[in-house]
């Protein structure tokens, strides 16, 4: 049944049904840029878990044993300082302007929470997926800095 386009209680109206429907085909997980990562960690002989729901933010790919993790974020959505995915949309720019400070306000209260429980964690944004020969080293960097030797196998 398509939705209806009714007044918000702000006095604003709702989502078009074509905007509903593209915002209802966006995930939450399991994204292309986050499978692109996996994949290439993987490639690279690191092993890890996803989204554990116990750990502020339920980050995307988690490293236990190092206590490390990394968030795949989306330059639109999580609002990737200076790239060109980070437009808004023209209609309900209200709407919008809050929803993406409130996304920028969480993630930051989640990067503080994992670092005060000890965790350290770095952000991969979208557009950066699109060379991965930069973002190897800088992967391999955060998640071998730092890492006491007994927590690493050899010959991986």
């Amino acid at each position: 049944m398509p939705s209806e386009s009714r007044p918000r209680p702000s006095g604003e109206p709702g989502p078009s049904p074509e905007r509903s429907a593209n915002m209802a085909r966006i995930r939450g997980k399991d994204t292309r840029p986050e499978v692109t990562v996996r994949r290439l960690l993987h490639s690279l002989g690191y092993r890890y878990r996803l989204h554990r729901r116990d750990l502020p933010g339920t980050p995307d790919i988690c490293f236990p044993g190092r206590k490390k993790v990394i968030f795949v974020h989306g330059c639109f959505w999580h609002r990737h300082e200076g790239c060109p995915r980070t437009t808004t949309p023209r209609t309900r720019t209200s709407f919008w302007e809050n929803k993406f400070t409130a996304n920028m306000v969480r993630d930051r209260r989640n990067m503080n929470g994992l670092a005060e429980i000890g965790w350290d964690a770095i952000v991969v944004w979208e557009c950066e997926i699109a060379d991965l020969d930069a973002l190897v080293p800088r992967l391999v960097r955060f998640l071998d800095a730092h890492v006491p030797t007994s927590t690493l196998r050899s010959g991986s």
